[in-house]
């Protein structure tokens, strides 16, 4: 068998070409190895912003780019379009921890063709970078999952909240900061930063005010019953 490096120069040309981009260090580290691991698959750039990967993805021209969708705590959906218009042959690859339709049609909509959640199996980011490369698109399976409920149940109007946002309003408007309700969720603080930022804009909010007047009156908050003095009853002897 070839050494390695022979096995890389060997396969370069058919390779599909990667830069990926997340502000996390350790992230970008994870998914270098994991892509440069497959035969068929070569990171040729990385970045830990938008402002540094544009002038990559300009100058190399890769296949794919895997973009983080939530980046200093924002959800970074502009970068998308930015993206392509830099390379107008790339695709890209939303990796993301946000399992809400709203965000993969968001990205799709911005020019996306992939949007993959970042807990899932490694074999869900290869297929999805396989299937952009070849000028496909590609969901993650558990928000394909939610989508073909919602579409199911009719609740695709723009206004509506998932399950997932719905269950974040309710503990903001129960008082909890955002790292309380990540640590409740098993989230990333900026993650529920970009979940809470998401829900104002599409509920037209501005306040913590906003969101509790709006929890009570969905039924996401219990207000306390007042229940009356039971009246003591005297029982005549037989």
């Amino acid at each position: 068998m070839p050494p390695a490096a022979a096995r890389g120069q060997s396969s370069a040309v058919s390779s599909i070409r990667a830069v990926v981009i997340d502000d996390f260090g350790v992230v970008r580290g994870g998914v270098k190895l994991l892509l440069n691991a497959e035969s068929d698959i070569e990171t040729v750039g990385e970045a830990e912003g938008i402002d540094d990967g544009l002038p990559q993805v300009r100058t190399l021209k890769p296949d794919v780019v895997l973009l983080d969708l939530v980046m200093r705590g924002r959800i970074s959906l502009e970068a998308i379009p930015a993206l392509k218009e830099a390379s107008q042959e790339t695709s890209i690859v939303v990796l993301s921890t946000l399992d809400d339709v709203h965000y993969a049609r968001a990205s799709f909509n911005a020019g996306a063709s992939a949007y993959v959640l970042k807990e899932g199996a490694p074999e869900k980011v290869f297929e999805a970078v396989r299937e952009a490369a070849a000028g496909g698109r590609y969901l993650d399976p558990a928000v394909g999952a939610r989508l073909a409920l919602e579409e199911c149940d009719g609740g695709s109007e723009a206004g509506l909240l998932g399950d997932r946002e719905r269950e974040v309003v309710r503990l903001l408007a129960l008082g909890h900061t955002c790292v309380e309700v990540a640590a409740q969720l098993g989230r990333s603080p900026r993650t529920i930063e970009a979940y809470r930022a998401r829900i104002m804009e599409k509920l037209g909010f501005e306040t913590r005010a906003d969101l509790v007047r709006w929890a009570l009156a969905e039924g996401l908050l219990e207000p306390p019953v007042e229940h009356e003095p039971v009246a003591e009853v005297s029982v005549a002897p037989a």
